[in-house]
């Protein structure tokens, strides 16, 4: 399908300096004496550098949202939704309660043990390797990375080339912030990636896709090291059809605006959509009036939206380009793909059946197919007889429907080999734009202040530590950070 509507080039991108690869062996030999030298068992260090990555974050706002518009021409209000809000939150979090998950805990009593005074100690495990992904480079970096500093840990952290101008800005403002000693930045491609996993490392945490991530494990393997995989996968999406089933107004603008957030550049977006084959149709009309009010025609279609985010690179587009084109499926909403622009519109592509080019690998970007189905039964079926999906979503009234669908010993073993699955219930209220309405498109600036009220996000008010932007400005004395 083609459009009119003008739209909006790429950006120009300085090219990504990678790292050389005695740079990579100093930075890994670096960060391991920084970590044997014993400064990380401190907590006020810890919280120090906690406190430094929140300067981060809010002394470059700026500079975040301009090298994430360059990356991914993604609009300032969803860098905040998505990335900053939820870091600048999630690190305050951390700050919050660290003096609490260090604390040494007594073990469960046992009549056999407690005369020995059992007790469970937080011990950090030393260099942590994490690799982030493309499409929140600054979530997925910093958030395990506050974690990691939290618990102990020395850090060396590999953004991914794709994103260039982030990863850039990353190691730019690393060495400025945080201690040198401790954390590290290493940029590249394939052949520096290989160069770190070659190494050995205490613990590596990798964000991607399945197909990496067994290249991860298998050099992880070769050191016995530990390794935290969070992967992608299709993630379906179930409507129920009865008479008293769902809301599919409600549903179809949570679905579409799921599905291009980020362009769906989402590991947890709905992937495709499960429905009764008698009111496919039904459902595709939804989607369409959403489609219109999300990226109005009179106002440029999604093509000519600051709304709307682009794919990543040539790669990425040509991937989905092809998976498009050898569709089966009838596209009834989008289908246009300009590649100079990096721009796929929001697709919807109804009667898709399971062997289909779009239901083979997790899309990954803005193309909805529609699967009908006979009965819950089927879909079921159709979702058993594939790899496990990251997430399912159900929107139904029915409470029975959405029920339907629904370390090495003792307690910790437990755990490993139990899947703890979260549940959420989302009422319908909670669209109202002072909740959470103002994710939908189109996006305004008059709607960051809901934003970054939601997360919380203001003044830093943390010491910094001397030497690092803004140090000298502050007032004299380190009260405050320490105590929290």
């Amino acid at each position: 399908m083609t459009s009119s509507a003008a739209g909006r080039p790429v950006p120009p991108r300085a090219p990504l300096k990678y790292t050389a690869v005695d740079d990579i062996v100093e930075a890994h030999t670096r960060t391991k004496n920084g970590f044997n030298s014993r400064k990380t068992r401190d907590i006020a260090f810890r919280k120090q550098q906690l406190a430094q990555l929140a300067h981060m974050l809010q002394d470059n706002t700026a500079r975040f949202e301009e090298a994430l518009r360059a990356d991914l021409g993604r609009h300032p209000n969803d860098t905040h939704l998505c990335e900053l809000g939820s870091c600048h939150a999630h690190i305050m979090h951390v700050l919050k309660h660290i003096d609490s998950w260090t604390q040494t805990k007594k073990a469960p009593f046992d009549i056999m043990w407690y005369v020995m005074s059992p007790k469970v100690r937080q011990e950090p495990r030393g260099v942590v390797l994490i690799i982030a992904p493309f499409n929140y480079p600054i979530y997925t970096s910093l958030m395990p990375m506050a974690c990691a500093v939290a618990a102990g840990n020395t850090v060396v952290l590999k953004p991914s080339e794709s994103t260039m101008e982030t990863s850039a800005l990353l190691a730019e403002l690393f060495p400025k912030y945080l201690d040198p000693e401790c954390y590290a930045v290493v940029n590249g491609a394939v052949a520096e990636t290989s160069k770190l996993l070659s190494l050995r490392w205490d613990h590596i945490f990798f964000t991607g896709s399945p197909t990496v991530g067994k290249i991860v494990a298998t050099a992880a393997a070769q050191h016995l090291t530990p390794v935290t995989l969070e992967l992608g996968g299709k993630s379906p999406v179930f409507v129920d059809a009865s008479p008293s089933g769902s809301n599919f107004a409600l549903a179809a603008r949570r679905i579409l605006w799921g599905k291009t957030l980020n362009t769906g550049q989402t590991c947890m977006a709905p992937d495709y959509v499960l429905i009764e084959r008698s009111r496919q149709d039904e459902f595709v009309e939804e989607l369409r009036k959403v489609y219109e009010d999300f990226w109005p025609a009179a106002d440029g279609g999604a093509r000519g939206s600051d709304s709307l985010s682009r794919i990543v690179n040539e790669r990425q587009f040509d991937r989905l380009k092809a998976m498009l084109d050898k569709t089966d499926g009838k596209v009834v909403l989008g289908g246009e793909c300009v590649r100079e622009e990096l721009f796929i519109a929001p697709t919807v592509v109804k009667d898709c059946t399971g062997d289909d080019s779009l239901l083979a690998d997790e899309i990954f970007g803005p193309i909805l197919p529609i699967v009908p189905v006979d009965s819950t039964e089927e879909a079921l079926a159709f979702v058993n007889a594939r790899e496990h999906p990251l997430a399912l979503m159900a929107f139904s009234n029915d409470v029975k429907y959405r029920e339907y669908n629904g370390k090495s010993l003792g307690y910790y073993g437990f755990e490993t080999f139990s899947h703890q699955r979260a549940s959420i219930d989302s009422p319908g209220w909670l669209d109202l734009k002072p909740l959470t309405g103002f994710k939908y498109a189109p996006l305004k600036a008059a709607d960051m202040p809901f934003i970054k009220f939601f997360w919380g996000e203001g003044p830093v008010n943390l010491p910094r530590a001397p030497g690092t932007p803004g140090a000298d400005a502050q007032k004299k004395g380190w009260f405050g950070v320490f105590g929290l």
